[in-house]
């Protein structure tokens, strides 16, 4: 812990500063459980729960962050462009649009091509090398976790994210189970 003097009245006296924060800061009770008592002690309120509320930091990092997990999709190359066509040119009373060749069939003298044209191709077809991943710096990744474990100590933002916190004797709940070390298990051999 750190220490600084100060001056009153002309007496200089040291003064813990680790201490004075954690008079500033309110107590938080610790329920739990060591060697099958119960036990509850108070504790002063951690800094991170004293952090600004930043919801639009919040929103922005876990938007960019969840893209990171996207995988890329494309429709196929020759999608849409799988069929001989050409236009008719002008002087026909019908569109530019290219048509598919031959005759016998229903699709001969039909549009290809376009993305306006059934069984054409989409508009800007969709590539693998789109930007898919975020980066986010990592003062704001740290920022928006310190804000968001602020903003859990807040009964009335549970309660307006639906939260029943109504029977929760104090927010922020804290809990500390501590049991005893069981002993490792050896692993079955394989051989």
């Amino acid at each position: 812990s750190r220490w600084y003097q100060r001056r009153v009245r002309g007496q200089s006296q040291n003064i813990n500063i680790a201490l004075i924060t954690k008079m500033a800061r309110p107590q938080v009770s610790i329920h739990g459980c060591e060697d099958g008592k119960l036990i509850s002690r108070q504790v002063a309120l951690p800094a991170v729960f004293k952090a600004p509320i930043r919801p639009d930091v919040v929103h922005f990092v876990h938007s960019n962050i969840s893209k990171n997990h996207r995988q890329a999709y494309a429709v196929s190359k020759e999608a849409g462009h799988q069929t001989s066509a050409e236009s008719w040119g002008t002087g026909r009373a019908v569109a530019r649009i290219p048509r598919v060749r031959g005759g016998g069939t229903h699709r001969s003298g039909q549009g290809a091509y376009g993305n306006m044209c059934r069984s054409g191709r989409m508009f800007a077809p969709t590539k693998t090398w789109r930007k898919w991943h975020r980066r986010v710096n990592r003062k704001m990744r740290r920022y928006a976790i310190c804000s968001a474990v602020a903003a859990s100590a807040l009964p009335a933002l549970l309660m307006a994210r639906g939260h029943k916190v109504e029977k929760v004797n104090e927010v922020p709940a804290s809990s500390r189970l501590v049991s005893s070390p069981s002993p490792r298990r050896s692993r079955p051999s394989t051989s």
